[in-house]
């Protein structure tokens, strides 16, 4: 056993938590920091991801360090939908109002699948199947 990781199991449970859900701050963080200081298009946590994720790949962070933080929160996961589940109902309403227009898209694009589909049938059909005439003298 490593040094850092003799470090870490001398650790009671709640300590490991901590320490890894600040080494997983500490890299949302700086996703968030680097995406505001060169302005990418990018949300700041999906680049502090992709930070912590190279950081794991050349072992400048050991996933003993973060391990029990990160099956803590998988452990809550539903837990953290629900603001976006509150928010989605509150959108319902608005989508009433627009069950028209989405019925009329949702027919036009039934329409021209099946159209699309029905010609592509007709045109790609093998020659000398039934229904194709056959080629006179």
């Amino acid at each position: 056993m490593s040094g850092a990781a003799s470090v870490t199991a001398r650790l009671n449970g709640p300590a490991r938590f901590l320490l890894g859900l600040g080494v997983l701050m500490a890299f949302a963080a700086l996703g968030q920091a680097l995406v505001g200081a060169l302005h990418l298009p990018l949300p700041g946590s999906v680049v502090g991801m992709a930070l912590l994720w190279a950081a794991l790949g050349t072992g400048v962070v050991r996933l003993h360090w973060i391990a029990d933080a990160a099956d803590g929160l998988l452990g809550i996961l539903g837990l953290l939908f629900v603001p976006a589940t509150v928010g989605f109902l509150q959108f319902l309403s608005a989508g009433a109002a627009w069950g028209l227009w989405l019925l009329v898209m949702t027919a036009a694009l039934l329409l021209g699948a099946g159209a699309a589909g029905l010609l592509a049938s007709r045109l790609l059909r093998p020659e000398g199947s039934p229904g194709q005439p056959e080629a006179g003298p």
